[in-house]
């Protein structure tokens, strides 16, 4: 994803938080934050993993940039941008802070970028499928069936279900075909969008289209049932 925050997106952003919150977000607050604190885990990885793919690929393609800024790395703190982890808290999207490259490095422009667009989702998928195995076993290996917050085997599979749907979600979301998703960056490579006389001014506006389709429920009505259709399929899937 590309630089995403600007005066006219906070804005929409903090519209689209009190709406969440009038639609009953804040219904109870105390199990309300309680999820949040069991989702930490899978905000951290699903972030943090998510932007390093980014910057590993783009390193690995010759761009030294990443590197440079110390974007190569696993470390959350190299990744987190504040106001993209509380959108994911609040508003159930977010981003890290985008890792900048520079194509001049690559030897096939095109196909590198499309490579690097492609790492982020494509290691949030990764991780997901990786979950879902470890959630299998974790249910084998303890006949725990069961998301019951009141014990410490039901926490950790509480833990784990939310890591699986955090990384989705990223996935899901960040295939969007809209700046500055990444999903747009995919397109953009395929079709050599840059050379259209619109690409520019839509993409300036990219941000403000997106947050604008977040509030009138466009976007989840269209990422809901595909995160549903993925979670079962990796998680039944697995088991079976």
């Amino acid at each position: 994803m590309k630089r995403f925050m600007n005066s006219g997106t906070a804005i929409l952003l903090l519209i689209l938080l009190i709406s969440n919150f009038v639609n009953g977000g804040l219904r109870d607050p105390r199990t309300y934050f309680f999820n949040m604190l069991l989702s930490l885990p899978g905000i951290v990885i699903g972030l943090s993993f998510h932007e390093f793919a980014h910057a590993w690929t783009s390193w690995k393609l010759g761009d030294p940039t990443p590197k440079n800024q110390g974007r190569v790395t696993l470390n959350p703190a190299a990744h987190f941008d504040p106001f993209g982890f509380l959108a994911l808290m609040f508003c159930g999207f977010g981003w890290g802070i985008p890792v900048e490259i520079d194509n001049r490095y690559y030897k096939h422009p095109r196909r590198d970028e499309l490579l690097v667009s492609v790492a982020g989702v494509a290691m949030n998928l990764l991780i997901a499928v990786v979950l879902s195995f470890v959630t299998h076993f974790y249910m084998g290996s303890t006949g725990y069936y069961q998301m019951d917050l009141n014990t410490v085997p039901g926490l950790i599979m509480t833990i784990l279900i939310q890591a699986i749907i955090i990384n989705i979600t990223l996935l899901v979301f960040n295939i969007i075909p809209l700046p500055p998703l990444d999903g747009f960056g995919i397109i953009t490579e395929i079709f050599n969008l840059r050379k259209k006389s619109w690409y520019y001014d839509f993409y300036s506006k990219g941000n403000i289209i997106l947050i604008l389709l977040l509030i009138v429920g466009a976007v989840n009505g269209i990422i809901s049932p595909l995160i549903s259709i993925i979670y079962k399929a990796l998680l039944y899937g697995v088991i079976l």
